[in-house]
């Protein structure tokens, strides 16, 4: 885990959209706000521009939790049909940056506003390498006017709908019991366990690494895969604690094989 000294204090400069927050709410934001100020990330710049991505992880608080807004990718789409994606894609010629690039295809996939005064950047994180060698790098936003969820609109041939989870039961899947999940035995949940499922897999690279498939029940699509990936680390970071289950398969808790790392792409 990143080991960060964030407080709540350092939601001051989101102004008075911060005075509503919860205690723990704050907590997460400043240690979110504290991280890029302290991560080393790598540089981009000599990579090709078609193996760079960016998705957007959009915080919002309901009822006193932090929530990510999550979508389910269209089942007409080539590439993961139906499952559970956050807001994003590919650079564009236009983005400027890979923060353009989030929350352009934010824009695009789910009718965010841009340049809105209640989207707050809070950090931009290390890259994530995709299953298709896509870096993608994760940026982090909150968005401090939920009266915004109500104009988002799944963008059609894309996504198929618009959801969220708590971000918090990420790391303690019990905690999604309040939710109302999907059955279990149906298409979007056919597993045993009530709340999250793993399997490891032995992957060919230029080394065999074992990668732990992560998957949450909730209430649309399971979120597994890079998007669970993300998510985890966003989470321990927030929330200063690590995951109430193995995140690790046995004998392979060292640097997470999933962070993009330049030396071996």
């Amino acid at each position: 885990m990143v080991g960060l000294s964030g407080t709540a204090t350092e939601v001051s400069e989101l102004g008075a959209s911060a005075e509503t927050l919860s205690e723990q709410t704050k907590f997460c934001i400043g240690r979110l706000r504290s991280v890029e100020c302290e991560l080393q990330r790598p540089d981009l710049s000599g990579q090709p521009k078609e193996k760079l991505a960016a998705v957007l992880v959009l915080l919002y608080e309901k009822a006193g939790e932090l929530r990510v807004v999550l979508t389910t990718r269209s089942k007409l789409l080539r590439t993961h049909p139906g499952q559970t994606a956050l807001p994003g894609g590919k650079v564009d010629e236009s983005d400027s940056s890979l923060i353009d690039t989030a929350f352009r295809e934010a824009h695009e996939e789910v009718g965010l506003p841009l340049n809105c005064a209640n989207v707050h950047k809070l950090c931009v994180l290390r890259p994530f390498l995709s299953a298709s060698r896509l870096i993608v790098t994760p940026v982090v936003a909150l968005l401090t006017d939920v009266g915004l969820l109500a104009d988002l609109s799944p963008c059609v041939g894309e996504v198929d709908r618009i959801f969220s989870h708590p971000l918090e039961a990420i790391l303690d899947p019990q905690l999604a019991g309040n939710e109302p999940l999907v059955a279990k035995g149906t298409e979007d949940w056919p597993y045993s366990q009530d709340y999250h499922s793993i399997s490891d897999i032995v992957v060919e690279a230029d080394t065999s690494v074992v990668y732990r498939m992560h998957r949450f029940r909730s209430c649309a699509s399971p979120i597994k895969g890079l998007t669970a990936d993300i998510l985890i680390h966003v989470a321990e970071i927030a929330y200063h604690k690590k995951t109430s289950y193995e995140r690790h398969p046995l004998g392979h808790a060292g640097p997470a094989s999933y962070l993009f790392d330049p030396h071996m792409s």
